[in-house]
């Protein structure tokens, strides 16, 4: 079990030495889980397909920056997740909100969450305008705080409407198809 938990570690410092082998095995362990990241902030495959290669690229660059092997996939995660945000910047136009909506509390319609199958949260989801769903991925899925992403995408939070947007999308989906 031991030489299991090493493997990862073994292969992060391997890579760091530029060897290219470790850096395909490093690739095979971890695209799928990052391009899982890229489609849901883009929603589509092409664009996704692209910033996972371009992710990669800039950490095996980048990798002396890497200060603990064992964080590799953590890292790669923020990298990856940066990418997409970076790639938004140039692809993605926000549209302003009104702040005091903002201010609703989460509390409002947190049953509707638990009546919605998997499935259909994630292809409605996959269905919101560009910025909303980036931002909804970011804040919903990937953790990262309102003032992060607002530093980072040049926007106050638009989660608010992101999340409206889904519910009344899930709301009708569910009138129609039961």
């Amino acid at each position: 079990m031991e030489a299991t938990n090493n493997i990862p570690a073994t292969l992060v410092q391997e890579a760091m030495k530029g060897n290219a082998l470790a850096q395909g095995q490093l690739y095979e362990l971890y695209s799928k889980a990052m391009f899982q990241i890229c489609i849901r902030m883009t929603g589509n495959r092409e664009q996704a397909e692209d910033l996972l290669q371009d992710a990669f690229i800039l950490a095996f660059k980048k990798m002396h920056q890497l200060k603990e092997p064992l964080q590799f996939g953590g890292w790669l995660r923020r990298i990856v997740v940066n990418e997409c945000i970076r790639f938004s910047k140039k692809q993605i136009r926000l549209e302003p909100w009104e702040e005091h909506l903002e201010e609703r509390s989460d509390e409002e319609g947190l049953a509707w969450w638990k009546t919605v199958s998997l499935d259909m949260l994630h292809q409605q989801i996959k269905g919101l305008p560009d910025g909303c769903r980036e931002i909804f991925n970011l804040y919903a899925i990937e953790d990262l705080g309102h003032k992060e992403i607002a530093q980072q995408l040049g926007s106050k939070s638009q989660y608010h409407r992101a999340k409206q947007l889904l519910r009344t999308r899930i709301s009708t989906a569910i009138q129609i198809h039961g």
